[in-house]
């Protein structure tokens, strides 16, 4: 199975590409996808240039499905209504694709990488490169993609069985805490 982990952000969006066949993971590819070229002003423009990116992503690499990081509230509303709309951008991406998408909280990731939902981002670097054994630290959005990716490999599996046995109605669906998955 190929994942494909998405680290959503309004001028950087990050990714990471996994194989996983049965616990193992196989490095695959990361990058970012940059809307430094845009102007500040121009948020349709921005967010056209990570429609493309996620869209050129999935068509180069194929994945099974993917992963997204959830977005809370932040201190600064316009910073958040921002954020969701990058990661809007993506999800559209995604799904226009055809692919399987899951939701993961950024606590959630680092629990399952690190071993601690409060991890630094440089803590969340070095086990990604220490779990794909990597020849160097990934940027800090392409680890924190990868880290999604490698978070869904490991829950996907389960999320999927519980969601097979138990149907999940919209009280349990809205949860945070317990992920996501369409």
């Amino acid at each position: 199975m190929r994942i494909l982990g998405i680290d959503p952000g309004l001028q950087t969006t990050g990714f990471g590409v996994l194989d996983v066949q049965g616990h193992a993971l196989q490095y695959v590819a990361s990058g970012t996808i940059r809307t430094a070229g845009v102007a500040l002003g121009d948020l349709p423009g921005r967010l056209k240039v990570l429609f493309d990116g996620v869209s050129e992503v999935v068509a180069r690499y194929q994945p099974d499905s993917a992963a997204v990081e959830i977005v809370f509230v932040n201190v600064n509303p316009q910073s958040t209504l921002l954020l969701g709309q990058a990661r809007g951008a993506a999800l559209t991406a995604l799904v226009h694709a055809d692919l399987a998408v899951a939701e993961y909280t950024a606590l959630q990731m680092k629990k399952a990488v690190v071993g601690h939902g409060r991890a630094a981002k440089a803590q969340v670097q070095e086990m990604v490169r220490r779990l794909l054994q990597l020849p160097g630290l990934p940027g800090t959005d392409a680890a924190d993609a990868l880290g999604l990716a490698i978070t869904h490999a490991h829950a996907g599996a389960a999320m999927a069985r519980i969601g097979e046995v138990a149907q999940l109605n919209r009280r349990q669906h809205a949860l945070y805490k317990g992920g996501r998955s369409y």
